[in-house]
């Protein structure tokens, strides 16, 4: 058997995920993004038509895709495709390359799952990754994330750059205001200052060739009015879709948990209660047809069912492939399309919305 195919084998990919736990975080996904580079990575299984999905104009051959943070610099979008996913994010990208927050940064809390990273958008900048998507070849959805550098002395206009530079490659641009680890970046989602962002966004992109979908990334530290003042903004603005949720300051659900007291956003198992809550909480304010991402937590087969439930249109996994190895992408498909065909339904779309009230009022189970 040849090595490349030993390593895609079910196996050997649990034995990877195994080694790769013991390695420091950091080092991990390094060596990570190097297999998948190296062609290492799995190949995809064939998706049923039944996940076949449309998202913001886009045809997604299922509605799975990896998170922003896993490929920040745009190295292994395709290696990505080809494992399964039907979509993939890069990023979070910033107009100047900088190095991020001092090492170590990446904190596993295996008892529950759980992630906490402060990162703070480590990358090789617009110039490196642009380099690295024009040339890509045609057929996976690729989309960019933005965002700005934490020294810039102006947010705005690092989005802007971000519009200008990724409009004529991405498939479409999410706008991270979100990530806990830039500080002011949050303070983006108050009311004027994301009617001025997205104003100066959506007027970037009407001078562009391409009319690229843009969507906006949201944390879950979301009181009931600002989540009103969001989806106000948001409605009026002529953005494309939103993405709920980021990682959380919480730590109610690892208290006293090895290295929960670390400083970062709280990623992967026990996020998905509060950032399910969020989805449904915003799908309520924003009606039924507008494009939703749900993100946060999903570890599961009926993790993916329920996000889809609480609201989400597509759904997108990071955190728990660390735990759960590349295989949970198969895993989940799998669950997908035994419950479209037990509930008797025509596609993966039909699940989204059915409990929407359940998981805003905080009564979503599993």
């Amino acid at each position: 058997m040849k090595l490349s195919t030993l390593l895609r084998s079910g196996g050997m990919q649990d034995f990877a995920r195994d080694a790769l736990l013991k390695m420091e975080p950091e080092t991990a996904h390094g060596a990570t993004i190097n297999a998948l580079r190296m062609g290492l990575g799995p190949k995809g299984a064939p998706d049923s038509p039944r996940l076949s999905t449309r998202f913001c104009g886009l045809d997604l051959p299922n509605p799975i895709g990896m998170a922003a943070g896993f490929d920040k610099n745009a190295q292994v979008p395709q290696p990505l495709a080809r494992a399964g996913f039907g979509f993939v994010e890069v990023g979070t990208v910033t107009p100047r390359p900088q190095s991020g927050n001092p090492t170590p940064r990446i904190f596993r809390i295996p008892e529950a799952q759980g992630v906490i990273n402060r990162l703070g958008f480590n990358n090789e900048g617009h110039e490196a990754a642009f380099e690295r998507l024009k040339d890509r070849k045609p057929g996976h959805v690729v989309g960019v994330n933005i965002g700005a550098n934490k020294d810039s002395e102006d947010f705005v206009a690092d989005y802007i750059a971000g519009v200008v530079t990724f409009s004529p490659l991405a498939d479409y641009l999410t706008a991270n205001i979100s990530s806990p680890n830039t500080p002011g970046l949050r303070n983006l989602q108050a009311d004027e200052a994301l009617k001025r962002l997205l104003g100066a966004i959506v007027e970037t992109r009407a001078k562009q060739p391409r009319q690229t979908p843009i969507l906006l990334k949201i944390a879950p530290d979301l009181d009931e009015a600002q989540m009103d003042g969001i989806a106000r903004v948001v409605l009026a603005s002529g953005i494309d879709g939103l993405i709920v949720s980021n990682t959380t300051l919480s730590r109610d659900p690892v208290a006293g948990m090895v290295n929960a007291d670390e400083t970062g956003g709280l990623s992967g198992k026990p996020l998905f209660a509060l950032a399910t809550q969020r989805l449904a909480q915003m799908r309520q304010r924003l009606g039924p047809d507008f494009p939703i991402i749900g993100v946060g937590g999903i570890h599961s087969a009926q993790s993916a069912i329920a996000k889809l439930e609480a609201g989400a249109n597509v759904i997108q996994l990071y955190s728990a492939l660390v735990y759960g190895g590349m295989g949970l992408l198969e895993e989940i498909k799998h669950g997908l399309v035994e419950a479209i065909a037990a509930r008797g339904l025509s596609s993966a779309s039909d699940l989204t919305g059915a409990k929407v009230d359940e998981w805003a009022e905080g009564h979503g189970t599993l």
